[in-house]
């Protein structure tokens, strides 16, 4: 049932083309938010179906649940089977072309970091099929929108533009559904040769300016944001930077063209995975703002990689992808500065070779202050946010992120660079937001290793000199709203305009019921009086005057 907020007139499909999705596949935020998008939007009748490529681990997933197997004839050349079914409650479409998918690791890079270099068929493949889906190629579903994330889905655009009316005819539609390009990160295109144009079987016309070029390359992204109908990214400030020469990485000029079309979503996180009380990667679970339940996971995540245990150490943690985007290679240069007054750093990711081997000598170098765990674990992930004094961020751009999110959840203090997302999320605790008790973090401008230290060394002293501040930043951090629930009303509202699907509005009732208790009181001090009681105006308060954080 869908909550007071708001309902639709009818039931609206919504068909997602992601190439991850948590935990069949994830390789940053793009597979927490494709997986956890469509349980938010289930209460708004919005039924969501996510197309996948046929990995092994996710054929593997499918193996495990009865679903079915749809001949989907050939996909740029291929043969294709569509497997469907339900798996951990998501709607899943497969795309099942063993000779494009069935790889090990990393579902966009080999053993040794590189491209695979089919890469171009692999997500054209992807975007065929989704583009045949959402024309109406399988049976009984008629699809409203097509969401499509970042430039791996971003061919299907392309397709159901070149494509034309005829296969919707063909298969009863009258029109094509409505096409929303998601950006996640800009930063990546998805750039290919013009000379592949045959292979991807997409017309002549698309190798110019108005069709899917791009610095005399074909960019998948650029045909999701030519093409598209609407074009949302992952925060309002990110929706900002993109259009502006610094951040909007060669796309600056057409979308703002399209900044009316154009709109920024926060990201959430989903509370119910996100919960301290019963994450299983916490080793000892406490409740959300509980500043004090927090300690022993401290003291044990401190023994875990080795550091002395020692609760008054301010323990600063950093779970990434470890790349110049991320602003982590800020860190050896400054590491000596950051490790003072019984500070300590803990470092959570992999990436780039060269800040592997920069991490590692830091640790031999500083074997009591730092340490680090060169690789992805979706566990230490979770478990570092329930156990750091303060969580680092210092991207040099950041769509949204949600390593803050979830360590404002868990009581860990971000420090980030104010960008993105990062700046929509984080309330800086400068002097008048500590007086008026509403900061939740650290947030920094200029993003070089002297402000990195010098805005670490602004926390460190609040966690020395004032603890009751600090355990407040805490708790106002745990209070903040890092779920769906706002932003997922967010989608509906557009999804619902596009596909001109009416929304029915709560009517505001016009009879205000009191409590039995609040009832009885008015009748015992009012009902049997006999007199008429006329409620006194209230004083007019001084003025107060609003000051930002």
């Amino acid at each position: 049932m869908a909550p007071a907020a708001l309902t639709l007139s009818r039931p609206l499909h919504l068909l997602s083309v992601a190439s991850e999705m948590f935990p069949f596949v994830k390789t940053g935020g793009l597979g927490d938010v494709t997986a956890s998008l469509p349980s938010a939007l289930t209460p708004y009748d919005v039924q969501t179906r996510t197309l996948l490529p046929g990995y092994p681990s996710v054929l593997a997933a499918m193996e495990k649940v009865a679903c079915r197997s749809v001949e989907f004839g050939l996909i740029l050349g291929h043969a294709a089977h569509l497997k469907i079914g339900q798996v951990g409650g998501q709607e899943l479409l497969v795309l099942d072309i063993p000779a494009l998918y069935d790889r090990p690791g990393n579902p966009y890079v080999t053993s040794e970091g590189c491209d695979w270099p089919d890469n171009g068929l692999r997500f054209a493949a992807l975007a065929r099929a989704a583009a045949t889906i959402g024309q109406g190629g399988l049976e009984g579903y008629h699809p409203d929108i097509v969401q499509l994330h970042d430039w791996q889905a971003g061919l299907t655009a392309a397709y159901l533009h070149y494509d034309g009316e005829a296969p919707l005819h063909a298969n009863g539609m009258s029109r094509r559904p409505r096409i929303v390009q998601t950006i996640h990160n800009l930063a990546f295109h998805g750039s290919f040769p013009l000379t592949d144009l045959p292979i991807l079987e997409l017309p002549a016309q698309a190798a110019f300016i108005d069709g899917c070029e791009f610095h005399g390359r074909i960019s998948f992204l650029k045909a999701g944001l030519f093409f598209s109908d609407w074009i949302t990214t992952v925060s309002p400030t990110y929706a900002q930077e993109i259009q502006g020469s610094e951040w909007g990485m060669g796309f600056d000029g057409l979308l703002r063209t399209r900044t009316s079309d154009l709109t920024g979503i926060l990201n959430g996180v989903d509370i119910n995975v996100w919960n301290p009380a019963h994450d299983p990667a916490v080793r000892f679970p406490y409740v959300v703002g509980d500043t004090i339940g927090r300690l022993s996971n401290k003291l044990a995540f401190q023994a875990e990689f080795g550091l002395p245990q020692d609760r008054n150490a301010f323990l600063i943690g950093i779970v990434s992808r470890l790349t110049r985007q991320k602003g982590v290679d800020l860190l050896p240069e400054i590491m000596e500065r950051l490790l003072v007054s019984n500070t300590q750093v803990i470092v959570v990711g992999e990436g780039e070779r060269p800040l592997h081997r920069a991490f590692s000598a830091l640790q031999r170098r500083f074997p009591r202050s730092f340490a680090c765990h060169i690789g992805y674990s979706e566990e230490l992930g979770h478990r570092l946010p329930s156990a750091v004094d303060a969580l680092l961020v210092p991207s040099r751009f950041e769509p949204c992120g949600l390593t803050q999110l979830c360590a404002l959840r868990y009581g860990a203090v971000p420090i980030v660079s104010r960008v993105g997302g990062l700046a929509d999320t984080v309330v800086d605790a400068n002097d008048a937001a500590i007086g008026r008790g509403v900061g939740t973090g650290f947030l920094f401008s200029l993003i070089d290793g002297a402000t990195l230290a010098v805005t670490v060394e602004r926390a460190r002293r609040l966690f020395r000199e004032n603890r009751k501040a600090w355990s407040q930043l805490q708790k106002n951090g745990a209070a903040t709203d890092v779920s769906w629930h706002e932003k997922s009303i967010q989608y509906v509202r557009l999804f619902a305009k596009l596909a001109g699907v009416e929304i029915v509005e709560p009517k505001e009732p016009n009879i205000v019921r009191l409590s039995s208790a609040h009832a009885s009181d008015n009748m015992r001090g009012h009902a049997f009086s006999g007199k008429r009681h006329i409620a006194r105006k209230p004083p007019i308060p001084p003025s107060t005057h609003r000051n930002s954080a």
